[in-house]
């Protein structure tokens, strides 16, 4: 009896130590929704994933709870977009990474384009999701941090995840660029309700003509006089649609189309967050899919 007991005591110190040197599973915390699909595909399950943003959602204005900034404060990793997209929550990552929390700010790691129009010109553009050639980077650098950062992940179950999801989205990027190629080279124009096509501009051979809201933001407001030159713009190219974010009211876009005085189709797409919309946007490649289609259609005089 004695050593039973003996037994019985010696296995309940053992666990109590598991428990107090981190029998909690390692925790990554991400910022935004789109991040955080492709982040979780990565990980593959060898660590907890908190995404912070909710689907829906505009990643310029979300906010978070003590609780999330609590979890942000005591990740493991912190994934997040940079370049000034995160408005709401950038103050809680910046105090984390002071803190000591290894965070990996994705955007700049990607090759970065500026914008080149309007009151942003100059400045960094935060939405390189838009371009799956650049998302394949963004997934060698998440997986880095990950084998690099977090305690406790198989490395190579990790590599080996990331690996996999990388060829998805290449097949993905190689679709996207049949599919634009089924349109003129003169019809890709694009209107969108602010400036987050860039980086899909530029890899799929589009002319950015301009934005309802003439800013990377869409915390800014367009002026009377944005409004005219953009309409006199659309006039003058021939634009066929207006393209404005699924999460955000289109009632500018519609403005603008009837400003312009010709027939412009107003296009939802889902540019900056993910969604519970189905069909729709459920994960990133979804959402790219489906972005492409919309344009597509939206801009197909046939």
């Amino acid at each position: 009896m004695r050593a039973l007991l003996g037994l019985l005591a010696a296995l309940a110190l053992a666990a109590t130590g598991c428990a107090a040197t981190g029998a909690s599973p390692p925790r990554v915390v991400v910022t935004t929704d789109i991040l955080g699909d492709v982040t979780k595909a990565v990980v593959g399950g060898q660590a907890e994933v908190t995404v912070l943003m909710r689907p829906d959602s505009d990643p310029h204005s979300f906010g978070v709870s003590a609780r999330e900034a609590a979890r942000i404060e005591t990740a493991d990793l912190i994934v997040y977009n940079g370049l000034g997209l995160e408005e709401g929550v950038l103050r809680n990552v910046e105090a984390a990474r002071r803190a000591g929390v290894p965070a990996l700010a994705v955007a700049e790691g990607v090759d970065p384009i500026a914008f080149t129009a309007d009151e942003t010109a100059g400045q960094p553009d935060p939405h390189f999701w838009t371009d799956p050639a650049r998302m394949a980077k963004a997934v060698d650098l998440i997986a880095g941090q990950v084998v690099a950062h977090v305690d406790g992940v198989d490395a190579a179950a990790v590599r080996a995840s990331a690996a996999a999801y990388r060829q998805q989205v290449e097949r993905l990027d190689a679709w996207v660029g049949q599919q634009v190629a089924t349109l003129p080279a003169g019809a890709r124009r694009l209107v969108t309700n602010h400036h987050v096509f860039g980086y899909f501009a530029r890899r799929y051979g589009f002319q950015v003509v301009g934005a309802v809201i003439p800013s990377g933001t869409t915390l800014a407001s367009p002026s009377a006089s944005d409004l005219k030159s953009l309409s006199d713009a659309i006039r003058r190219t021939g634009v066929k649609a207006v393209f404005a974010d699924s999460a955000q009211p289109d009632r500018l876009a519609r403005v603008l189309a009837s400003e312009a005085g010709v027939d412009v189709k107003v296009v939802p797409l889902f540019s900056e967050s993910l969604s519970r919309r189905s069909p729709g946007a459920a994960t990133y490649l979804e959402m790219v899919r489906s972005n492409t289609t919309a344009i597509v259609d939206g801009l197909d005089g046939r």
